[in-house]
Parts: structure tokens; sequence; C-alpha cells
């Protein structure tokens, strides 16, 4: 894959999700719309602090799935563009869509630095769109391209709450 297939695939993809759409709602509503930091302002900096930490964890995902992608997968993370191989090392030993759970982790992360309602209606909204998406298309077509080595994998390592201990099966 080419360095501006990747960088297509990013910047439709997770930067849409977690830096346009945000920053437009933001635009159009502002900050604190929440009002959690009204209720008592000692919370504020505490929000700020915990919203940052989570939309970093949720950045590292992000990060790693995409390197992970094209090292082991030998694709993008777009489904126009998607893995020739099944990637099944690293975070994906304990998460089956790490990409995902980040992405949903910053708009979390977003939203609670921001203290924004809008920013938890999209991150609820995203949620809403994969939780479908998921396992009714891209599930399906994972199947028919790994077959037997994804049904396994699929059936030990959760979707998008990681596990623990990471699974030790074997990259096919």
């Amino acid at each position: 894959m080419s360095r501006w297939q990747h960088l297509k695939a990013i910047l439709i993809l997770p930067v849409m999700a977690t830096v346009t759409i945000p920053v437009a709602l933001l635009g159009w509503f502002g900050l604190g719309t929440l009002e959690i930091w009204e209720i008592h302002l000692a919370l504020k900096p505490t929000l700020i602090g915990l919203g940052f930490v989570i939309a970093m964890t949720g950045l590292f995902l992000v990060v790693t799935t995409i390197r992970q992608f094209a090292s082991v997968g030998d694709g993008t993370l777009a489904p126009w563009n998607p893995t020739q191989k099944l990637v099944i090392e690293g975070v994906y030993r304990h998460v089956r869509n790490p990409m995902i759970s980040g992405v949903m982790a910053i708009l979390i992360g977003e939203s609670l630095a921001s203290g924004s309602i809008p920013l938890l209606v999209w991150f609820a909204i995203f949620a809403t769109i994969n939780a479908i998406y998921i396992p009714f298309s891209e599930e399906p077509g994972l199947v028919k391209r790994f077959g037997d080595d994804y049904q396994v994998y699929r059936m030990n390592v959760p979707r998008w709450l990681p596990r623990i201990k990471s699974w030790q099966g074997e990259q096919p």
C-alpha cells in the first residue's frame, strides 16, 4: 500500500470522526454544554485531566492499529483497502477492534475535557453506527476473507472491551 492510500484512509476515517466533526460541533455549540463544570468548579480540572488521559489512550490505540495494519496486515484501516492478512498481534491479542475502541476513547475523552453534550451525543451516534456495522457487515466480510482463522480469533478475543490477559493464538 502506498503512503497516500494510508494517509487518505486516516484523513477520511479517524481524523474525520475525532477532529473534524468534534471541532465543528464545538464551533456550533461551544464548550461546557454538559454543565458539570458549573455544578462543582473543582470538577473542571479533574474532568479535563481525565478526558485528556482517556483521549491519549485512544490515540495510542489508533496509531498502534494503523501501524499494525500497514506492517503486519499489508493494508489500510479503510474498507476499500483492507488488510490482506489477518492481524492478531500486539493490541489485537486483547481486543478485536482496537481502532474503534481507540476512536471511542478519544471521543469520550474529548467530551469530558470539553464538557460538551454535543460531543457526547456524537460519541453515542458513532458507537451505535459501529455496533450495527461491525457485526452485520465487517465481521461477515472477515469470515469470508479469513475463514476459520478469524472464527477462532473472534471466539477468543472480545470486540471492543479488551481482555486482561492476551490471547495466545498463532498469527496465520
